[in-house]
């Protein structure tokens, strides 16, 4: 079968859908993948690996990430959304559509970002099956649970809370995000999260099931399938002569990242890193983002590193330091690794009380609120309490004996019956 896949975003957006290209492609199907990267990273490398046919929509786009994130500090949720679908999505919607609709028109089915609705309306356009994926379940409902930042008022008051973050969603986004829709001629859009944005027939939630309990109350179409992950061993990357030096002269080492976002604040991160080490009295890893900290250098107790797949070292660690990102969220506790989580946005807040419910994280560190001080303390509270990593072991080994992306494919070629 033909299998035309799209995404928008960041790294934690695209490699999963990587990951999915490739499982599709070893269970016999042949799988086009078009990216539209927020940093224009080009992943054409990666895919050529595995053999996937890939496409970067457009080659580059004009969006500043440094600058965008300075402005997200004094943004609430909603205005920073909006914000960025200004910057980075709707000036792009046209081409992503013309994607779309030849991704649709060539293939026997279509699976999308969830967020992707123009490969949705090409897909009913085109009569292809359209199946997406998602990586936050937090917008999907439960009569158990409120909407994240919501008090929980019971199974009887919850949906009523569920109704109302609908009615503000389409009050900030609906005519903006409906403007295509409506222009190809579709039905009018009730509701945008319900409606407009997933498949209705199936909606891969590529979330491990450990980290949402309620899912059993989900809509039919969503599915838990686990996460989306590269194999390790197909990634070309090992440990170097001076970085298991590093590892092998002390402790385990803190890893500290903010993943994609960290070339967004470059500098603050660095010294963020840097002093918060130096005041916790811990040895680091840090993924480096300043030329002024070279990789594969070193400076007293820390080291420094570039890109590279971060499973291959995190089982090295004691615990990382990141944003709250689904993939670094998933990696580490795969690794069976606790966290300390410095979130920069309310889906990274997510996580990181997720992970706290869960006893792999102590209490979330806004960004914007997080001061060296506070980091090393943080850092301290995790590396003095073994509680932590005994939950992580724990958690760490149910999270690998799952098969997210096979349990994708078993989902994907069910529905197709």
């Amino acid at each position: 079968m033909k299998i035309g896949i799209q995404t928008w975003g960041s790294n934690g957006d695209i490699r999963p859908m990587i990951a999915l290209a490739n499982g599709l492609q070893n269970a016999g199907h042949t799988v086009t993948l078009a990216v539209t990267s927020l940093d224009n990273r080009n992943y054409s490398e990666e895919c050529d690996q595995f053999n996937i046919s890939y496409q970067q929509i457009p080659e580059q786009i004009k969006f500043d990430l440094e600058s965008f994130a300075q402005q997200t500090f004094r943004m609430n949720t909603a205005q920073w959304l909006v914000a960025l679908l200004d910057s980075a999505f709707f000036p792009y919607e046209d081409v992503m559509y013309q994607t779309s609709e030849k991704l649709a028109g060539d293939n026997d089915l279509v699976i999308g970002h969830h967020f992707l609705y123009p490969l949705k309306l090409a897909a009913l356009k085109h009569n292809t099956p359209f199946h997406s994926v998602m990586f936050c379940h937090g917008v999907l409902q439960a009569s158990n649970q409120p909407p994240f930042r919501f008090p929980n008022l019971g199974t009887w008051l919850n949906p009523l809370q569920w109704r109302l973050m609908d009615y503000l969603f389409d009050l900030i986004l609906k005519k903006k995000l409906t403007k295509l829709w409506n222009s190809e001629g579709m039905p009018k859009i009730k509701h945008v999260l319900s409606e407009l944005l997933t498949s209705d027939t199936l909606n891969l939630v590529a979330v491990d099931p450990i980290f949402c309990p309620t899912y059993k109350e989900w809509q039919p179409q969503h599915h838990a399938c686990g996460f989306l992950n590269l194999p390790i061993n197909s990634q070309n990357w090992q440990i170097n002569a001076e970085l298991q030096h590093f590892l092998d002269s002390g402790s385990a080492p803190v890893y500290m990242t903010f993943g994609s976002l960290q070339q967004a604040v470059p500098k603050w991160s660095m010294e963020l890193f840097i002093k918060a080490t130096q005041i916790s009295g811990c040895r680091a890893i840090i993924q480096t983002s300043s030329t002024k900290y070279p990789e594969n250098s070193q400076q007293e107790n820390i080291f420094f590193i570039g890109r590279h797949p971060h499973q291959s070292l995190f089982k090295h660690c004691a615990a990382v330091v990141h944003h709250g990102g689904a993939g670094t969220t998933h990696s580490a506790s795969l690794c069976g690794r606790p966290s300390i989580v410095i979130p920069f946005m309310d889906e990274q807040l997510f996580w990181a009380k997720t992970l706290e419910q869960q006893g792999l994280a102590g209490k979330p560190i806004p960004a914007r609120k997080v001061t060296e001080t506070l980091l090393a303390s943080g850092i301290s509270c995790i590396l003095s309490n073994d509680s932590y990593l005994n939950n992580a072991d724990k958690i760490g080994s149910i999270i690998s004996a799952r098969q997210g992306v096979t349990n994708a494919i078993d989902l994907i070629e069910q529905a197709l019956i």
